[in-house]
């Protein structure tokens, strides 16, 4: 049809079924997030694994990341709690991740994240491995958990890390501890005790509501007499910096060449596979 209108109408119907054809994506992968709380807000927390001051970089570099991805995406993000490296960047961060949906993309993203280097911290310039564990909760309201004021132990602390006039001046930092569970929630980041108590109260009630859920999930597999693994601290995905350049999702076995782009935020391709391989849909 367009042929006999000329090449500036076909030009304009190729773009007009390039946008048809992405909104057709974007409402298939929305149509897969179903679960209870997938239209949440999310917490995410990242750890460190061995490697010392790489595995701290590789924490920051993750982070960056998520936050490009959620920028790009129109969501707001908040660190909630961080613990910084030795000499660099992070130990360990919390961050909130506020929008529709951030839940139900980011749960993807729970497990242990591969980086093969040169790493930047070697004075011989050789090739590194290091890990950084990811975990992803949703963020609830207090009325969706119930905790008696009994199974809690809140201590007081003094703030740590470098940098802010108000670090390690009072026991500003607040450590909740569900004591049935043993999960703990802490931050340091607010300048006043009960502004660190109430979002450590946030990332608890968080953590337990996804204890809970993935408790029954296991009582449901026992009863169906499966043997699924449902934890979160396997190797998900690698990022290869050096011989070659590869990011490799090794779930769906997705592969993106550019690593300089993932890192930059574009995760989203990895986040869509993983949602459809977990659907059992191509």
């Amino acid at each position: 049809m367009a042929r006999g209108e000329g090449a500036e109408a076909a030009a304009g119907l190729a773009a007009d079924f390039d946008r048809v054809e992405r909104a057709f994506d974007a409402l298939e992968v929305r149509a897969l997030l179903g679960g209870e709380h997938d239209r949440s807000n999310a917490i995410m927390m990242i750890h460190a694994g061995a490697g010392g001051t790489e595995s701290c970089d590789w924490v920051a570099m993750l982070l960056r990341m998520y936050r490009r991805w959620a920028e790009g995406r129109g969501y707001e993000t908040e660190i909630l709690d961080a613990t910084a490296g030795e000499e660099a960047g992070l130990r360990s961060v919390t961050l909130a991740v506020k929008g529709p949906f951030a839940y139900g993309y980011l749960k993807a993203e729970r497990g242990v994240h591969r980086l093969v280097r040169i790493s930047p911290f070697d004075a011989n310039k050789r090739r590194h491995t290091t890990f950084a564990s990811a975990d992803v909760v949703p963020e609830i309201g207090e009325e969706e958990v119930s905790i008696r004021d009994e199974d809690l132990r809140i201590d007081t602390f003094r703030a740590g890390g470098r940098g802010g006039q108000h670090v390690n001046v009072t026991d500003s930092a607040v450590r909740i501890t569900h004591v049935p569970t043993g999960i703990v929630a802490q931050c340091q980041n607010e300048r006043s005790q009960h502004q660190n108590k109430e979002t450590a109260m946030r990332i608890l009630l968080a953590r337990l509501a996804e204890h809970e859920r993935r408790l029954r999930e296991e009582e449901m597999q026992r009863e169906r007499g499966e043997k699924k693994e449902i934890a979160w601290g396997s190797q998900i995905r690698s990022y290869v910096f050096q011989p070659y350049t590869m990011v490799k999702d090794h779930r769906t076995k997705h592969e993106i060449g550019n690593v300089e782009g993932v890192m930059d935020g574009g995760i989203q391709p990895f986040i869509e596979a993983y949602l459809k391989t977990a659907k059992g849909r191509p």
